[in-house]
């Protein structure tokens, strides 16, 4: 069953949609306890918790590209747990905590390897139900370790939720190469290319600095730092190989899909059909909503949709 979603009369337009809930939208107060984790290769990720009924079901949230514990989408979420009493935990990819790296790493699309050991480490720390959202990026990259991980992603989590993911990625990197969406590139891009830079400096990469700061679009920057660091023969490789859509048809977990049919950074052409995909993977692809929007009407968010789709689902037969 669909809840569909409806946005004020009066915010017309894939990207009024997107950009005004980001900038405008009142957001909820959270309260984080913050944890640093060692990681597998002698790095380290940070992450933000919110405290809970240690009865209740967990939420990890996986955030979108260059997010944090603190978008708007993220609070979004947690205040919804908050409200129900269930915890919930934002998983901060590396860099993303507000501190750089301690190795020539960041994160990327398809970090399916990351996404691994954060759930299977929090599995073993955690009694009870665990469940995983994640939003734009951070969603094709969960998606990418459902679709691998097949029958045994049911050893670690119940149930995963993606949220506006680029179930295309080749189309989204490109899509955001021109007209308005460079607008989003350009943002995005503020603060890629300082922590690129910084690395490049401390670690001597062989990666020419004004590669990075000429880099207009999301291809070329992937092209000269995304892709080589993390060891891709270029930005196609890197998308192709990164892209969750080959995948979902091996997704053997209960799974949510909700993206809207007007998000700017996936042309709606490029969505799945319900036919494509195994009947645990649900699909909910509202008219409306932008990327990663879903704005409630504004001042009103106890009628805040995406939280509230999210935990339908989630709690479903609990």
């Amino acid at each position: 069953m669909q809840h569909h979603y409806r946005p004020p009369f009066w915010l017309v337009g894939r990207h009024l949609q997107t950009i005004l809930p980001a900038l405008l939208w009142p957001l909820p107060e959270v309260q984080y306890c913050r944890t640093t984790w060692d990681t597998p290769d002698g790095d380290f990720i940070e992450l933000d918790w919110l405290e809970g009924n240690q009865q209740q079901p967990l939420v990890i949230l996986f955030h979108g590209l260059e997010g944090s514990s603190n978008s708007h989408y993220a609070l979004r979420i947690m205040a919804g747990l908050q409200k129900i009493g269930w915890r919930g935990v934002v998983v901060h990819f590396r860099g993303c905590g507000g501190k750089p790296n301690l190795k020539p790493r960041s994160y990327h699309s398809g970090d399916s390897a990351e996404i691994d050991w954060i759930l299977k480490r929090l599995r073993a720390e955690h009694q009870g139900k665990i469940y995983a959202v994640g939003v734009s990026l951070g969603g094709n990259a969960l998606l990418k370790w459902l679709g691998e991980e097949q029958d045994s992603a049911a050893d670690t989590i119940d149930k995963a939720v993606a949220v506006s993911a680029p179930l295309a990625l080749p189309t989204t990197g490109h899509v955001l190469g021109s007209g308005f969406n460079l607008i989003y590139t350009w943002l995005f891009l503020k603060t890629l290319r300082p922590k690129a830079l910084a690395m490049i400096a401390k670690y001597q990469l062989a990666i020419q600095p004004e590669a990075i700061t000429s880099a207009k679009t999301l291809w070329k920057y992937d092209d000269v730092f995304t892709a080589p660091l993390h060891g891709f023969q270029g930005v196609e490789d890197y998308w192709e190989k990164s892209n969750s859509r080959p995948l979902l048809k091996h997704i053997r977990l209960p799974t949510l899909l909700i993206n809207a049919r007007n998000d700017p950074f996936l042309p709606e052409k490029d969505l799945p059909l319900a036919e494509e995909l195994p009947a645990n993977v649900m699909l909910d692809f509202p008219e409306h909503g932008g990327h990663v929007g879903f704005a409630s009407h504004f001042g009103h968010s106890e009628q805040d949709w995406l939280p509230s789709r999210i935990l339908r689902f989630l709690a479903d037969n609990e």
